[in-house]
């Protein structure tokens, strides 16, 4: 947040644990992350490691349990535009402004 304060962005924020995304959603977010949805999954989520470690899944099967359970959304994500990053990192977060 400092970064974006910073940077005089003004950032909209989707609680998404409170208000879970809709797949359409999901996938416009995976679009312009440019990435796998399995590659937005937290590994390290006890409900990840407890019920979807080791096994595979399709895309969409992935997509639908982010749906069912944003716990499992690495975070946060900025986006702007048509572009996104997790904000896990300073570089991408200044990349993406």
């Amino acid at each position: 947040m400092a970064i974006l304060t910073e940077s005089g962005e003004n950032p909209e924020i989707i609680e998404y644990l409170k208000n879970p995304l809709t797949i359409e959603e999901l996938q416009d977010i995976i679009a312009k992350l440019k990435i796998k949805p399995e590659d937005l999954v937290r590994k390290k989520e006890p409900l990840f490691v407890e019920n979807y470690k080791g096994k595979s899944f399709t895309d969409k099967q992935w997509i639908k349990i982010l749906s069912e359970n944003p716990v499992l959304i690495e975070r946060p994500i900025l986006i702007k535009g048509n572009k996104a990053v997790i904000g896990r990192e300073e570089v991408k977060i200044r990349e993406l402004l």
